[in-house]
Parts: C-alpha cells; sequence; structure tokens
C-alpha cells in the first residue's frame, strides 16, 4: 500500500512538473506574438510572467529590454540587458543594444568597452560592426582621436 502511494505521489508531481513547463513556455512564445504585433504592454505581462517560472529566460530579458527601448525607458532596458549579459555573456544582440544605449548617453567608456566586447562575441550581429563604428567615431573625445 506504501509503495502505491509513493507512486501515486509520483506520477502526480511529474504531471504537475510538465504543466508548469509547458504553461512557461506558452507565456514566452504569447508574450513574443504579442510584441510582434506591437502590443507592448500585454507582451510584456507575458514575458515578466514567463521570468515568474524561469528566473533564468535569458529571451524574455531581452524582450524585455527591446520592449523598454520602444518606449524610451532607458534605465529598465539596461538593466534587462544587464540581466541578459550575466545569463550569458556572450548574447551578441544584448551587447548590441547595450552599446547603442551607451553611445545615445555619450558614455564614452562603456560603449568602448562593449564595442570591444562585441566584437569578440558578435555571430548574429556582426553586420552591425560599422553601424556601432560610425556612431561611436562621434563620441570619440577630440584629444582620442589622434590616437584611432
Amino acid at each position: 500500500m506504501r509503495s502505491f502511494l509513493l507512486i501515486i505521489v509520483c506520477i502526480l508531481q511529474f504531471v504537475w512538473i510538465s504543466q508548469a513547463s509547458a504553461a512557461k513556455n506558452e507565456f514566452f512564445e504569447k508574450g513574443k506574438v504579442l510584441f510582434e504585433k506591437k502590443e507592448y504592454e500585454k507582451s510584456k505581462f507575458f514575458f515578466e510572467k514567463e521570468l515568474v517560472f524561469d528566473p533564468k529566460s535569458e529571451k524574455s530579458y531581452l524582450y524585455l529590454a527591446k520592449i523598454f527601448k520602444k518606449t524610451k525607458d532607458d534605465q529598465l532596458q539596461e538593466s534587462n540587458l544587464k540581466n541578459v549579459l550575466l545569463l550569458n555573456p556572450q548574447n551578441d544582440e544584448a551587447i548590441y543594444m547595450l552599446t547603442i544605449l551607451k553611445i545615445e548617453h555619450f558614455n564614452y567608456e562603456e560603449a568602448k568597452n562593449l564595442m570591444e566586447q562585441f566584437n569578440e562575441v558578435c555571430k548574429l550581429f556582426c553586420s552591425k560592426k560599422n553601424e556601432i563604428k560610425k556612431k561611436f567615431n562621434k563620441l570619440i573625445p577630440e584629444n582620442e582621436k589622434d590616437n584611432n
């Protein structure tokens, strides 16, 4: 009798875990669909819900950063990009977005460091190197232009 109960508990736990996992994936997918429809507030809700189930969801943080870029909330955009990079320091899209943000805020040193990091890891966004370089060149202080 005892082993029968143990088996039932294990089965129920397995079913519960698989349902939670399926729900988690649904949250991200629903958020992504809404993001593509430009329904940013609704999509934000689903990405945040995804993070409740999986605090290491790199994709959800990245999409939240994209939402905050669209809504012009630079602080939350930066915070979410930094979360992506904590989870995956090689995420070239997050490095690219953070570099552009630092350039827009005239943060020369951080932009320079991020550009170096981007050049080392770029995979999907290598085509953006020239764009970053052009924007960064406008940011270079006069006393350093001679060195470049």
